[in-house]
């Protein structure tokens, strides 16, 4: 049961202090008076999604705190236990909304989320609206409203234990499909690899050779410059010429050498 609720700084309201009764609590006032800040106060501390302008202008953060009576037995126990929070035959809620939008809630002065609080709403709050039979015409209830009518929990468990089992097959199935689809991209890879070997076809040795080579290639460039200085130093303006003019000079003067020239003209 709801025991009491504090509003400090949300929206119009400065202070406000509630103490609600067992049995039947009406609150009335007339258009604007404030009664759906009460309720959007009280969603607020139960965790729904609060918005910071609910923060009351002028204040840093705007604070809800709800006290509610759990008698033993109530679903709100198992919350707590679930979330290792403390239990009681009290329940305390505070949540604060800054004025950044940033929110921080305690459940009996422990810190905890919203989904916790949200989870605690379910067993805690009803509300009711002046249109909520609209919701019959909604499909996602449909279900529900039927499970409820007809009372079979333990078809509905087995159903869901087959449903989850289900799920948990389809995705290792899927998972099992993306590793096979992998092998066999790098199948595909590792073919076209060693294809491409066999067309290289490498012999015993080749390697060595192809240092040689690959040497060779690199100094290329040097040998030419080396091979074009050797040809010129020995062509016509190196020594061939100079050979050739030497051979000139003396054959010129070898009919008055009597013969003592022969061995150097046959040797040029």
């Amino acid at each position: 049961m709801l025991r009491s609720v504090e509003i400090r700084d949300m929206l119009i309201i400065d202070r406000l202090d509630l103490e609600f009764q067992p049995g039947l609590n009406v609150l009335t006032g007339e258009t604007g008076a404030g009664k759906s800040i009460l309720l959007d106060s009280l969603g607020f501390v139960l965790g729904w999604r609060g918005r910071a302008e609910l923060v009351r202008a002028g204040a840093d953060q705007g604070e809800v705190l709800a006290v509610f009576d759990l008698p033993m037995g109530h679903p709100a126990h198992a919350v707590l236990d679930e979330a290792g929070l403390p239990g009681g035959d009290e329940l305390i809620l505070r949540r604060v909304n800054r004025k950044d939008g940033r929110k921080t809630a305690w459940v009996n002065d422990r810190r905890c989320s919203g989904e916790v609080l949200r989870a605690l709403s379910d067993t805690l709050l009803e509300l009711h609206g002046q249109h909520d039979d609209r919701g019959l015409l909604d499909p996602k209830g449909h279900r529900l409203l039927l499970d409820t009518f007809g009372a079979y929990p333990g078809k509905q468990d087995a159903v869901r234990r087959a449903w989850r089992d289900w799920s948990a097959t389809r995705k290792a199935l899927a998972a099992a499909e993306t590793a096979l689809a992998a092998v066999r991209e790098e199948e595909d890879f590792l073919r076209h690899a060693v294809d491409e070997l066999d067309k290289l076809a490498p012999a015993p040795g080749e390697e060595t050779e192809l240092d040689t080579k690959r040497r060779m290639m690199q100094g290329a460039e040097r040998i030419r410059d080396d091979v074009a200085k050797a040809l010129q130093a020995l062509g016509n303006d190196g020594a061939e010429g100079a050979m050739g003019d030497a051979l000139r000079w003396l054959e010129g003067v070898s009919d008055k050498a009597e013969g003592v020239l022969d061995g150097a003209i046959d040797a040029l």
